[in-house]
């Protein structure tokens, strides 16, 4: 297996691409949409019912997150499936939703610890 380039032998295009990236992932509808998918591939209209958004909503978003390789489609008869292809994505989403969830926690128990009993 190729060793993988780290972010300081990187040249300016490929930061480029991977800010591109992060930016697809800093919308909270697209992470909604990639947490529906962590359960296994859906088409538009089920993501568009299990989030709340229309159908054309979430179809934009899929289409941008096709693009950047973050799901895969699937044309199935007159519905088209998404699945997420990239397995990274699920594990960079629970690495930082564990250390906000850290820091909220650190957060609250500083809070409580200033709190003046009544």
């Amino acid at each position: 297996m190729p060793e993988m380039p780290v972010m300081n032998e990187m040249p300016p295009e490929a930061l480029e691409q991977v800010a591109a990236y992060f930016q697809v992932l800093a919308e909270p509808t697209r992470l909604r949409i990639l947490n529906l998918l962590r359960g296994g591939e859906k088409n538009v209209g089920e993501l568009a019912l299990e989030c709340g958004y229309t159908a054309a909503n979430v179809s934009r978003h899929l289409s941008l997150m096709t693009k950047h390789g973050l799901v895969s489609r699937e044309g199935r008869g007159t519905s088209v499936y998404y699945r997420l292809t990239d397995e990274s994505v699920d594990a960079l989403c629970d690495l930082v939703c564990g250390n906000i969830a850290r820091r909220l926690e650190r957060d609250a128990s500083a809070r409580a610890a200033f709190k003046v009993p009544r």
